[in-house]
């Protein structure tokens, strides 16, 4: 959750009233915050070593959904309502004299299309800045960065002096040698190639360079006379740059995410809009889009929907009417009535301010209710209905195995689900597209050690074993964890796999060793081994020799299983043949063995030999579940 730092005095000040840690404490969590520190004391021991001190501040956890709760501004008015002391502000765009046709206007060029098609703006008018004010205007936009905006990859935002610029306004993409101009803090003109490389040793821009450095065209916003405000998601123009003098200040928005585009603009735009000479309003600006339609930004209508104080009631436990229900809608600033055309008066009318876009569905607004009501407050009663829990299949599987092969004497160990990908591939031998095509890869990983979501166990193993080369021979760890694979068919495209897989290394390669461990985990599993002279056997698992790279050739196998069928009674000579020939279609390949090549446990620094085993455990949830198929 992100931490909003503020000043203690002020936020007192706001509030009307001075409270003490302890019921500041208690005020947070009953509103569903959490109060992380107070540091009035580290200040006041600073003060008195004679050392440089801030104002006290508190440090208050936010939940990741309350953007309008990212900012002191946000904080206290949202406090000042739930406390009774004030009532929700009415948010509303105030028209320039002229109406329609005096707005500001900017024009979207068809070109944004290929990199940043959505733009949003608003404009504060005659808005008077403090130097703390100022600060939280400009930490209220990291903290939406840092969130709902993605680190600037959905959403980036622009704050510009409009008294420096001249409508209307063009919104436009180019090539980037024809984009120049002097970016933030500079007097120098620059193309944007050369920011590019400009900044690629900058500590705070250079995380957002990869964003657009790829594409054919950058974004670039111009006023009527060329000027550039910003070439977002990277920085702003010096031209425009906003100070403590600013009096009117334009807010441009961009995306490519329409529906995280209208909540960010719309908080920023809200939550400083009461340093404007008439608080809580917005001046609107018309947007002509790349296809010719007009629309008004930002659109501060609030929603409507409704709710029922016996919905309320039956999540709660509570015997609220729908006039009691109301009063704690309001403490939550939502703007609620009782609906006069119900005879039952169940129904309430609730309008959702837009600073709240949280709120998603009839059980947010029981959720508030229930907050303002105070969760400590709820009758405590036992649950209407009993469930008994059990494990899934795959979890009772994973437990067999755990338990069995640590009654072996072997050691568990929990690797990291994330590798590098020469780990997870090259360090195997599995260069071949068959094994590196399948593989999740994360977008832009923190470091080369998280490049990839593993699609086997065998790195994280050896990894174990480097790790603990100290330790006295012979050293056998096993794992049960997923693997994670793309599948195109799921809607979330990717699949997780439970496998088991172990390792033994010491002075000999061991191979008989973890062919053991796998026949034990197998018996208990009571699947039956099939040799050369049962291969008609209905069911059971059996090994063929692999040429898998990363075993030693000559000493891998494959691992495959062969699920019972539906029986047919007795069969006929032809009959028996063909079922016979049916076996090896539905055989499933459960995984391998073997004693991993030299190669391999030189390219991990293992100086023993090393013998591994992994197989996938999903082929035997049906018989734990009792679901089997005829897949033949």
């Amino acid at each position: 959750m992100p931490t909003v730092a503020v000043d203690k005095a002020e936020l007192w000040e706001r509030l009307g009233q001075e409270f003490s840690t302890e019921d500041f404490d208690a005020l947070c969590f009953e509103y569903g915050l959490e109060l992380d520190e107070d540091t009035t004391e580290e200040v006041e021991e600073a003060i008195k070593k004679g050392l440089p001190a801030e104002r006290p501040q508190l440090k208050i956890e936010i939940p990741a959904n309350r953007y309008d709760l990212l900012c002191i501004e946000g904080i206290a008015r949202a406090l000042k309502v739930f406390l009774g002391k004030a009532t929700a502000p009415q948010y509303k765009l105030a028209y320039p004299l002229g109406g329609d046709s005096k707005l500001l206007t900017v024009t979207i060029h068809p070109e944004t299309q290929k990199i940043r098609p959505y733009f949003a703006c608003a404009i504060l008018r005659n808005i008077k800045f403090t130097p703390r004010s100022y600060a939280s205007f400009i930490d209220l936009q990291d903290k939406l960065h840092q969130n709902i905006c993605r680190r600037r990859q959905l959403v980036a935002i622009g704050t510009h002096d409009l008294d420096t610029l001249q409508e209307p306004f063009r919104y436009e993409a180019r090539t980037p040698q024809n984009i120049k101009f002097a970016p933030l803090n500079k007097d120098t003109e620059y193309t944007a190639e050369e920011l590019m490389t400009m900044y690629e040793s900058d500590k705070h821009l250079s995380k957002y360079l990869h964003i657009i450095r790829d594409s054919p065209v950058y974004p670039i916003i111009y006023d009527a006379k060329d000027r550039v405000l910003s070439m977002p998601p990277i920085i702003n123009s010096n031209h425009s740059k906003i100070t403590l003098g600013t009096k009117n200040i334009f807010i441009d928005v961009t995306a490519t995410d329409k529906t995280k585009l209208d909540i960010v603009v719309n908080i920023v735009a809200t939550m400083f809009s009461e340093y404007c000479a008439e608080p809580y309003t917005v001046e609107p600006v018309k947007i002509i889009t790349s296809t010719g339609e007009t629309t008004i930004s930002p659109n501060l209508t609030p929603r409507e929907t409704i709710a029922h104080s016996s919905y309320i009631n039956s999540c709660t436990g509570l015997g609220l009417t729908t006039d009691q229900v109301v009063p704690l809608l309001q403490k939550m600033s939502l703007e609620a009535t009782v609906a006069a055309e119900d005879p039952m008066k169940d129904t309430i009318n609730v309008r959702i301010p837009a600073t709240r876009p949280d709120i998603f569905h009839e059980c947010d607004i029981m959720e508030d209710a229930a907050i303002a009501y105070g969760f400590n407050n709820l009758p405590h009663t036992f649950p209407s209905t009993t469930t008994v829990g059990q494990p899934s299949a795959i979890s009772k599987l994973s437990d067999i195995i755990r338990v069995e092969w640590a009654l072996a004497g072997w050691v568990e160990v929990l690797p990291l689900t994330l590798c590098s990908l020469e780990e997870n591939f090259s360090y195997l031998n599995h260069t071949d597209p068959k094994y590196t095509s399948t593989a999740v890869r994360i977008a832009n990983p923190k470091t080369l050690e998280f490049q990839v979501v593993r699609t086997t166990l065998i790195p994280g193993l050896l990894k174990t074993v480097r790790e603990n080369r100290s330790h006295a021979l012979p050293i056998r760890i096993f794992e049960t964890g997923d693997v994670v694979v793309k599948d195109l068919s799921r809607e979330r495209q990717t699949r997780n796999i439970r496998h088991a897989g172990a390792v033994w290394c010491n002075k000999s390669a061991g191979f008989e060793v973890v062919h053991g461990v796998l026949d034990r985990a197998m018996k208990m599993l009571e699947v039956p081994r099939i040799g050369s002279e049962e291969y008609e056997k209905e069911t059971g698992y059996y090994l063929k020799e692999t040429t898998d790279p990363a075993y030693f050739p000559g000493r891998a196998a494959t691992i495959y299983y062969r699920p019972p069928q539906v029986k047919h009674g007795v069969l006929t000579d032809l009959k028996h043949k063909v079922e016979t020939a049916l076996h090896a279609k539905r055989d499933v390949e459960l995984g391998t063995l073997g004693v991993l090549h030299p190669s391999v446990l030189e390219k991990f620094d293992i100086g023993y030999p090393c013998s591994a085993v992994e197989f996938t455990l999903e082929p035997f949830k049906k018989e734990m579940q009792g679901i089997w198929t005829n897949d033949a």
